[in-house]
């Protein structure tokens, strides 16, 4: 409770911002603010571990998302370091619902990068050599946290439902279930294990996570004691916390971020709370290009480093 309540997982959002459906889990409001009721997210915190646990004990992995700027580093560190899959920058539309095309771009990133380790890239020309490197770049941004990712995940976590309401529709309509940081201006009924809280300071965020994290790397150990095995994810971060994060609430504005395999790179506007993209139950949102995809896997069948 001590370490909830010193990260700030009590605070809400603006009473007039509030969902309904999240009554039962406001213990009051103060100044205008709501307040999370801390006893209602101990129980189900400790409800969400335990079924993460449960779902990596079983040999499955969880893909953890969280593209909002206070939830980036958290996602991307605790993913890593228990061993589970991640989404930190922009989730591409189909990622669950068309997962064919994911992995055709998957394999296309794994495919480059062993022509460079091979220094074949270095047979290229200068202009040639760059291009690619700088279309590695962006697809590794987009996809590294989940290039190993060959079936569908056993579960997901979200930060910030209204944020990543496409991934849950995605999630919804593939059968994954969810676990998620519920702000107050969220609908519970869209996730299978809510955690009510702060889903916008920064240590708020990074203590939930790392308490799935937690569960997710312990299922993980327990399935590879049953198989005689042992595992050497986490170690070097044993016994890291919500507290070693000392960085203040950050702000709910979020700065744009670019497009993936767009001809150009456009600025996109804040997705915030009330500003978040409708879903699409049909798995739509940033759809992957699959003309893109046609021509890359065509250009890199036909073409052969120079000389």
């Amino acid at each position: 409770m001590k370490a909830l309540l010193e990260a700030g997982v009590h605070f809400g959002h603006q009473t007039h911002r509030w969902n309904p459906r999240m009554r039962r889990f406001i213990f009051a409001q103060r100044n205008g603010i709501h307040i999370v009721d801390l006893q209602q997210t101990m129980d189900l915190l400790d409800q969400a571990r335990a079924f993460a646990q449960e779902v990596t004990a079983k040999g499955q992995k969880i893909l953890m998302v969280g593209t909002k700027k206070q939830a980036q580093d958290a996602i991307r560190e605790e993913a890593t370091r228990s061993g589970q899959f991640h989404i930190n920058q922009r989730w591409l539309g189909g990622t669950l619902t068309n997962f064919a095309t994911i992995q055709s771009r998957i394999d296309y990133l794994v495919r480059l990068e062993e022509r460079r380790a091979r220094g074949e890239f270095a047979r290229l020309t200068k202009k040639e050599g760059l291009k690619l490197e700088a279309k590695m770049a962006k697809m590794e941004r987009y996809l590294g946290g989940i290039k190993e990712m060959t079936t569908l995940p056993g579960a997901m976590f979200v930060i910030d439902v209204g944020r990543e309401q496409i991934a849950i529709a995605e999630a919804r309509r593939s059968g994954v279930p969810i676990i998620a940081l519920v702000d107050t201006d969220c609908d519970p009924e869209l996730i299978d294990w809510p955690v009510p809280g702060n889903d916008d300071a920064i240590r708020s965020i990074r203590l939930v996570t790392s308490q799935i994290a937690n569960a997710a790397l312990e299922g993980h150990n327990e399935w590879l004691a049953n198989r005689g095995g042992y595992s050497e994810v986490g170690e070097d971060a044993e016994g890291a916390t919500a507290e070693a994060d000392d960085a203040e609430e950050a702000p709910r504005a979020l700065s744009a971020e670019e497009e993936l395999l767009a001809a150009e790179d456009e600025p996109e506007p804040d997705e915030t709370g009330d500003d978040a993209p409708e879903a699409d139950p049909a798995g739509g949102g940033e759809p992957v290009d699959e003309a893109q995809v046609a021509e890359d896997e065509a250009a890199e069948s036909a073409g052969s480093p120079r000389p």
